[in-house]
């Protein structure tokens, strides 16, 4: 089934606008090969699949005004995944597993969630958006976890996903839009970094069997949810999106 077919009976009069941002990479494109904003594809059918309207926000230049233009037109956002945050954001210098920076996302993705929460607007971080989140509001990140933990689970090869165990804090939020099975959920992770100390504001609600925390919320917001893990992945559950979704209405 192609994407127009998934796609058909959308109820787009009444579906919530959800912004998800984009990385900017290089592209390949028949003839061309040139810089672009690309997403995976699976984030958009997520958002889709949950009744929403998926809406692209690529890197660009950072002032209140542009920010608060754009999520004036949002009903909620999606910081999706994507590469490591600048360590000299929470004042470190960069490890030698850690990746260049990409400034101009940092920038456009901290400004987005910033001026997001200040607005209560319903978010969903997800892997980097997870980091970014806690960065973003002052805490910081374990540059390289296989040093920490001893072990590549989490992401075990190029573009392979890990499966892990977490346990998911009872009477949280993220309980409640997970549901009966949310105590002990197996998830698709793949990221080398990790949150270190919490930012205030956040509570840690699920972490791994040895203590990597794979999940933190903002209680400021209605929705204020961000996962470590990857679940755009898993066609099968649409939970967080869902709950998004309905939050964002």
């Amino acid at each position: 089934m192609g994407s127009r077919d998934r796609w058909r009976d959308h109820p787009s009069s009444t579906a919530p606008v959800i912004g998800i941002t984009t990385y900017l990479e290089p592209a390949r494109m028949g003839v061309w090969d040139v810089r672009a904003a690309v997403l995976p594809e699976v984030y958009l059918d997520s958002v889709i699949a949950a009744g929403g309207i998926a809406v692209l926000l690529p890197p660009q230049p950072v002032s209140d005004e542009i920010v608060d233009r754009v999520l004036d037109s949002l009903d909620g956002l999606v910081l999706s995944g994507g590469a490591d945050i600048d360590p000299g954001l929470y004042g470190q210098e960069p490890h030698e597993a850690t990746a260049p920076p990409r400034d101009d996302r940092d920038a456009w993705e901290r400004a987005l969630i910033t001026r997001a929460i200040a607005r209560r607007m319903p978010f969903l971080g997800i892997c980097r958006g997870a980091q970014m989140l806690n960065v973003a509001l002052g805490g910081t990140l374990h540059q390289h976890l296989p040093e920490i933990v001893g072990s590549t689970k989490y992401q075990p090869a190029p573009a392979q996903f890990g499966p892990v165990d977490v346990e998911v804090t009872e009477n949280s939020r993220l309980a409640e839009v997970l549901g009966q099975t949310a105590s002990n959920l197996n998830v698709l992770c793949y990221h080398h970094q990790g949150i270190d100390r919490v930012a205030d504001g956040l509570t840690v609600t699920a972490v791994s069997d040895d203590g990597v925390i794979e999940a933190v919320e903002l209680g400021a917001v209605p929705f204020g949810i961000a996962v470590q893990w990857h679940p755009e992945q898993d066609a099968a559950d649409r939970r967080l999106f869902e709950g998004l979704v309905r939050a964002a209405r």
